[in-house]
């Protein structure tokens, strides 16, 4: 593999630094809110089912999580929920807008180590809001490993076709760095990449599938172990 890659991808969320436990912290905030209404498990599973609705007109994100957390409990309290509580799920997004973005241990050094190597090209492949992505991206440090960040609204073989032909590369020659088997491993080895699989401890529910093995997959227990992977 290491004489065939030539561009390595990254994940943002929750392999270069965390963001799911924010939504899920988020999530029992709403649960609290919206006590009135229903239990905690009743709550998140009407959240998600408002998120999936809204997933073709709304994508990804910390937006789309914000008016899907509005809708619902709209929804569930038949449009009577104060608007003292609407004001504290709008405060809940926005506070999503401003989490740190720290990037985890060994995540820096191992970036660097590989940019310093100068065999590969290195970019971010990541979805949600393009504004939010880029902040984070900012605020986490790291924008200089990288050549490229790419913000895309979905995950599939057609992403990653249309990357490999905008990076002018063969399927072959892209290695994908990821902590969802879902969005970033399953459509690369499917088009014909490699996949780095990096499982973060809690996954959103609509990244949850089935796994396999692969002749092109490499399951990792942290990030770190992508140097010895790649170097």
């Amino acid at each position: 593999m290491k004489d065939t890659v030539r561009v390595i991808a990254f994940d943002a969320d929750d392999t270069l630094w965390e963001t799911q436990t924010f939504f899920d912290s988020a999530e029992d905030r709403l649960c609290s809110i919206l006590s009135d209404y229903g239990d905690p498990q009743y709550i998140k599973a009407e959240l998600f089912k408002t998120e999936t609705q809204n997933m073709d007109e709304l994508g990804y994100g910390v937006m789309a999580f914000t008016l899907s957390m509005i809708e619902t409990a709209l929804r569930l309290s038949a449009d009577r929920i104060p608007a003292a509580r609407i004001a504290e799920i709008y405060d809940i997004g926005r506070n999503l807008l401003r989490i740190p973005a720290t990037p985890f241990p060994g995540v820096a050094d191992t970036l660097e180590r590989i940019a310093n190597s100068h065999r590969y090209r290195m970019i971010v492949v990541t979805k949600g809001n393009m504004l939010d992505q880029e902040n984070k991206v900012g605020r986490s440090g790291l924008k200089q490993f990288f050549d490229h960040v790419e913000i895309v609204s979905d995950k599939n073989e057609k992403t990653y076709s249309d990357l490999l032909k905008f990076l002018d590369v063969k399927a072959e020659e892209l290695l994908m760095v990821g902590n969802s088997f879902k969005s970033d491993i399953a459509p690369v080895l499917e088009v014909g990449g490699y996949g780095a699989y990096i499982p973060f401890h809690t996954t959103w529910q609509h990244e949850r599938t089935d796994e396999y093995d692969h002749p092109k997959l490499f399951r990792l227990s942290a990030f770190s172990d992508l140097e010895g992977l790649v170097l």
